[in-house]
């Protein structure tokens, strides 16, 4: 950190580091200068024009985003001038503006809409006539663009030009008709596409898996960590129990990144934003005994029974796990398995199930969020060529499968390979292809349904929070071991299920 000086803000004085940007010293003393075009990650242009604020000794107002504090200066951001400034560049910005907020789907987050009540409310100087722009134009697979909403503060194509690279979107023409559009045979589909939604202050880009699905003010908010892949970016997950009659009936309506300057920044990628479709999707409510015949079962009573599988399967015994699960999972796992059980034969990799592309900005090989997790406690995981030696040979006598789906680690062999096993359990929160094959399934919660942490690539450990209610009778994979382990001291080694 540089030197530290002195200055005033709206007549109090405070400290800040010299050169910082009076816009964030400002932010940092808990005061707002509106703004649009000016991002902590994209640069500080200047055209919005909108964090003009007042500086003693200046011959005129200033660009906050371009101003740097020093000793002893005098700023106003509330001042009469400062806010008179303010509100006629937001009139300027509203001057071709549509007036489509009850149709829009940003309503309730735009950036426009809250300045105008904050400093606007103006009598308007301009006539009502409008420049009419191209609306609702698919700009790639998940954002959609409305030319007459934007107003140029350029965020999304200086994302696109210094975070991806990828330059889809630019600025063409002049004047009142200039405006943002894909460059020539170009779609915004790179992998981060979704920041731009994100980052735009006004409805101009809107998300199409998101567009028209529930209001935002009917959303509940949860800080949370995805689970898309080693990165483990942090979230916020809105969701919507309210009213199930909106966004299909989903509980889920999307993902939002969380500042973290120390794992993913500002943004996040489209394969962990979109990623959870299968929340909600063929998810394990009941606790089942499927072979010989379906049985609903209470918990006491399928532990009693697993227990004693468990016990009697001695060295036949193989667990294939996740790194979906949490720290708290991991640790619950190794005082089952291998604690208790002493079980030698453990697979939770990332094999081609859990194994996808990998870049320089944020994306990880491991599409899983807490391998470290397992690694950190000693854990070893065996490979799965050698799992299907095992099962093959007969030496496996009783596949334990936590939260993985055996059939994009085998494709059709994994129902032959599963069948050479004689008991078979199936814990987790979806029942995947191969669910009604095992002889007991135990619902588990999902990452949402509950309380944990993931330990990242480079062993960050970080905290997600419970967001929804469990669906049935699901139970976190940590409770599940534990309910096993307490079954087992009074397990009997004979008359279990094999």
């Amino acid at each position: 950190m540089g030197k530290i000086v002195k200055y005033k803000l709206n007549g109090v004085e405070r400290e800040a580091e010299e050169g910082r940007l009076v816009i964030d010293a400002a932010k940092d003393a808990g005061v707002e200068i509106p703004h649009y075009c000016y991002h902590p990650a994209l640069g500080n242009p200047g055209n919005c024009r909108m964090c003009i604020i007042e500086v003693a000794g200046a011959p005129k107002p200033q660009v906050s985003c371009r101003t740097g504090v020093r000793e002893g200066m005098v700023v106003s951001s509330d001042s009469e001038a400062a806010k008179r400034a303010q509100a006629s560049a937001l009139e300027l910005h509203l001057v071709n503006h549509p007036l489509d907020c009850p149709v829009c789907d940003q309503s309730g987050e735009c950036g426009l809409q809250d300045y105008y009540m904050k400093i606007g409310q103006y009598q308007s100087e301009v006539r009502e006539d409008k420049e009419h722009k191209d609306k609702r134009i698919v700009a790639g697979p998940h954002v959609m663009l409305d030319q007459e909403r934007c107003i140029l503060c350029t965020r999304c194509t200086r994302f696109v030009d210094d975070v991806t690279k990828t330059h889809e979107l630019g600025i063409f023409g002049m004047g009142h008709a200039e405006k943002i559009a894909l460059a020539p045979g170009m779609t915004l589909d790179n992998a981060y596409s979704g920041n731009v939604v994100d980052i735009c202050p006004v409805g101009a880009l809107t998300d199409r898996d998101f567009r028209y699905k529930v209001r935002v003010w009917y959303l509940d908010k949860t800080d949370s960590i995805c689970p898309g892949c080693a990165r483990g970016c942090n979230i916020s997950v809105h969701t919507n129990t309210a009213r199930p009659w909106h966004n299909d009936g989903k509980r889920v309506a999307r993902l939002k990144p969380r500042v973290n300057r120390d794992v993913n920044g500002y943004w996040m990628c489209d394969e962990g934003r979109y990623g959870f479709g299968s929340l909600d999707a063929d998810r394990l409510g009941k606790v089942l005994r499927l072979q010989p015949a379906r049985t609903e079962l209470s918990w006491e009573a399928v532990a009693a029974e697993v227990a004693g599988v468990l016990k009697n399967a001695g060295d036949g015994l193989a667990v294939v796990a996740s790194g979906m699960l949490s720290n708290e999972d991991w640790a619950a796992y190794q005082a089952l398995f291998v604690d208790t059980l002493k079980v030698k034969r453990h697979y939770f990799a990332s094999e081609p199930d859990q194994v996808g592309v990998e870049d320089e900005l944020l994306r990880k090989k491991d599409k899983v969020p807490n391998l470290k997790g397992a690694q950190a406690l000693g854990l070893e995981s065996g490979s799965f060529d050698e799992l299907a030696k095992n099962l093959e040979s007969g030496t496996v006598k009783t596949l334990y499968v936590v939260e993985r789906d055996l059939t994009k680690v085998y494709g059709d062999r994994a129902r032959v390979l599963m069948a050479k096993a004689g008991t078979t359990i199936l814990q987790g929160p979806n029942k995947y292809s191969l669910g009604d094959c095992f002889t007991y399934r135990l619902p588990a919660t999902a990452y949402v349904e509950e309380d944990g942490h993931f330990t990242n690539f480079e062993g960050k450990i970080q905290a997600y929070q419970k967001a929804l209610a469990p669906i049935g009778d699901s139970r976190p994979d940590w409770a599940i071991f534990g309910l096993l382990q307490k079954a087992l001291s009074g397990a009997k080694t004979s008359g279990a299920v094999a």
